[in-house]
């Protein structure tokens, strides 16, 4: 790592989470390097990891690259036209898909879109260890998106991922906001802030 980067990384990272999760941004400037394809491999390797209710692993992934641009651009088209600006950069676009109902039973699983945003988590986490970095929108026509990729009923299409390289210099820390621990950790009773964090949240914690 950059010695920049690294005393950026130790600054943001003040309450002791990992570098990892305080590095990790949402860009909007991607380079055009294009992601190799053995990171792009450990990407979804980390997503397969993830935990999930009786280990149902109710996700897939639909990938376009742009060396395959008849699908980069099927996939870029489904968003909406803000979100098309940004991703149209990007290297590699990626559809998350959650599985609505269980195997093993007959029955809807609750948690499909729980345990997806744990894949994608993983996913993005592995992504920040390589360097790379990924933008989630939820600006998209899954409509669309199951019509141009024949996507089975079922199966929802939930979110559009740009993955890439950065372009730029990184995230002002600065510019990064986030909720204090205490309007959403709570115990005893809804909106009573847990005294574990009332008494003990780090004011430098980073915003990100």
């Amino acid at each position: 790592m950059h010695a920049t980067k690294s005393a950026t990384y130790k600054q943001e990272a003040s309450t002791g989470i990992h570098e990892l999760l305080a590095h990790r941004w949402s860009p909007r400037a991607f380079s055009s390097r294009p992601v190799e394809p053995a990171k792009l491999t450990q990407l979804f390797e980390a997503a397969r990891w993830a935990p999930s209710s009786y280990n149902a692993q109710p996700w897939a992934f639909i990938v376009a690259t742009r060396e395959d641009a008849e699908g980069y651009n099927r996939l870029l088209s489904t968003l909406v036209e803000v979100n098309r600006q940004c991703a149209q950069q990007a290297p590699v676009l990626i559809l998350a898909v959650a599985k609505l109902d269980y195997d093993h039973v007959a029955r809807p699983n609750r948690h499909a879109l729980y345990d997806l945003g744990q894949a994608v988590a993983n996913l993005t986490v592995q992504a920040t260890a390589l360097d790379l970095h990924i933008h989630q929108m939820g600006g998209f026509d899954p409509r669309s998106a199951r019509e141009l990729f024949a996507i089975p009923a079922g199966y929802e299409p939930v979110a559009v991922l740009a993955l890439g390289y950065q372009e730029g210099p990184p995230a002002d820390p600065a510019a990064r906001n986030r909720k204090p621990l205490t309007d959403f950790v709570f115990s005893g009773s809804w909106g009573r802030a847990a005294t574990v964090v009332a008494e003990n949240q780090n004011q430098g914690a980073p915003n990100a």
